[in-house]
């Protein structure tokens, strides 16, 4: 038996999948079977999955050489989604499948030993692929992660004995279900003004910072955040599914609506929090994409590490240099954190003595680094609840109150920026908070007084305008400014 023929693949390339033509060679000659293709040790292993399973399936390997190349040569091709295209290939090649069952077909999955095909991570991104390619596309039909895409056949394949007759099956594609119960604020009693901090943050899409003992609820308040954004819209919700297709991760709660929220641990490295790693994979920050990244004893993340999110919260977009090029991966996250003051956790706690060093204070909070604090527009200080207040039978203020502000903030920001038509700069957003002479002397007084940045100012007046934005109004208060001002200047730490 001699042939050869061109399977359709694709690899995988941060969040987007790349054509690559599987072509296979059959011919006469000392036996072997090669694969070639700057190809990395999973995919040279397809070798012998391919061979156990075409032996399980009825199929015979062929007896000469075979030689698979993966072109185009100088794309790096990781992981075991190449299994089924070299599979199908050889088929073709070989004669021993009819070759209008690879016509017009991307291929990805993994082939078991028995011959079965699993599902690969990426999914959505091989289905993006072979949709803007004008293919359809061939995967187990278990699809795990597999969302319906307009546009696109899905054929799927239980086992490589239904190539013999090209007897595709209908595949199980995840649909949008019901979104999981949230929590709600109002189980929080107190803390009133954390949950004012968290609406402008949510209306805004403001980062927030809270700093205050242990017990005093940063981790509650942070914990409702999701239950006051609004749902993922259809584009988002493609988006964002996306990534977290690649990174194999679930996404029904994403189809479902539900923004991401991620809370590494402070122990996790620079790959695990921004992405990385051989192959390259998305890192928390991409994962929260569309959402939000929580990340909860802040000054307890290695400096090296937590630094490495400046440049995204900037951009939002995580950009990973490699030697065979760059790899950008969205990050487009809300950053919440939250940090004990000190060491002992007890700094400027009314209640309990702090027993560190006013050097030990100093050098604990630096560990967040003045750059990375100059990003967060909220800073907000978390007090202890009274007992009282905690076993009262009265709840705070709920969710839904909290979304509804969030809503008519984000619904007027809308108008409001398509009627006045303002640029998104600096000068735009200046302008577009139409402060009269003696605010605006106010709050350069207030910026002197304070030290702020350019960055602190900017961002203290993006704040302003978004609490204007929730009550509706076209001009920023002198109360907007010093709420604004409240949030940036603290006692304890800097801006």
């Amino acid at each position: 038996m001699a042939g050869r023929c061109t399977v359709q693949g694709a690899a995988l390339r941060g969040v987007e999948a790349i054509p690559v033509d599987v072509e296979v060679s059959v011919s006469r000659g000392v036996p072997g079977f090669h694969v070639v293709g700057m190809v990395d040790a999973a995919v040279q292993e397809s070798k012998e999955r391919v061979r156990a399973a075409l032996r399980e399936s009825g199929f015979t390997m062929p007896d000469g050489r075979v030689l698979v190349n993966l072109a185009p040569s100088s794309l790096k091709k990781t992981g075991s989604g190449f299994d089924l295209a070299i599979a199908v290939g050889l088929l073709v090649a070989s004669g021993q499948i009819d070759p209008r069952v690879a016509q017009g077909t991307l291929f990805a999955g993994e082939v078991s030993l028995n011959g079965g095909i699993r599902s690969v991570s990426g999914l959505l991104a091989y289905a993006l692929c072979a949709r803007d390619y004008g293919y359809a596309l061939a995967c187990s039909e278990d699809a795990d992660g597999l969302i319906p895409v307009e546009g696109l056949v899905v054929k799927g394949l239980r086992s490589l004995r239904d190539l013999r007759d090209g007897g595709f099956r209908d595949v199980c594609l995840m649909s949008s279900g019901s979104a999981a119960s949230r929590l709600d604020y109002a189980d929080i009693s107190g803390n009133e003004t954390g949950k004012r901090a968290f609406q402008i943050a949510a209306a805004g899409r403001h980062g927030l910072l809270m700093m205050g003992p242990p017990g005093s609820g940063k981790t509650m308040l942070a914990s409702r955040f999701p239950s006051i954004l609004p749902p993922l819209d259809e584009d988002e919700k493609l988006r964002v599914a996306l990534v977290h297709s690649v990174a194999g991760e679930d996404v029904s709660g994403i189809l479902a609506g539900s923004r991401p929220f991620r809370a590494p641990h402070h122990s996790a490295t620079a790959p695990g929090l921004v992405g990385g790693g051989n192959p390259v994979r998305p890192g928390e920050a991409s994962l929260a994409d569309g959402g939000v990244l929580f990340l909860d004893e802040l000054a307890e993340f290695k400096v090296s590490v937590l630094q490495q999110i400046r440049q995204p919260l900037e951009s939002g977009v995580v950009s990973i240099s490699r030697a065979d090029g760059t790899i950008s991966f969205p990050a487009r996250f809300m950053l919440i954190a939250a940090s004990n003051p000190c060491p002992c956790g007890y700094f400027g706690d009314p209640e309990r003595e702090c027993t560190c060093t006013s050097g030990q204070v100093r050098k604990y909070q630096n560990r967040i680094g003045g750059p990375l604090m100059d990003r967060i527009d909220l800073h907000i200080d978390v007090r202890r609840v009274a007992p009282g207040q905690v076993i009262s039978p009265e709840g705070g203020v709920s969710s839904a109150k909290l979304r509804e502000g969030v809503m008519a903030g984000r619904e007027y920001a809308s108008w409001r920026r398509a009627h006045e038509q303002v640029e998104e700069t600096t000068q735009g957003l200046m302008a577009s908070c139409h402060l009269d002479d003696e605010d605006a002397r106010f709050f350069e007084r207030m910026a002197k007084a304070n030290s702020m940045s350019g960055r602190a100012i900017v961002r203290t007046m993006s704040v302003a305008r978004t609490i204007a934005d929730i009550d509706q109004r076209r001009e920023v208060s002198r109360a907007d400014l010093c709420e604004a001002l409240s949030f940036r200047v603290r006692e304890g730490v800097g801006s």
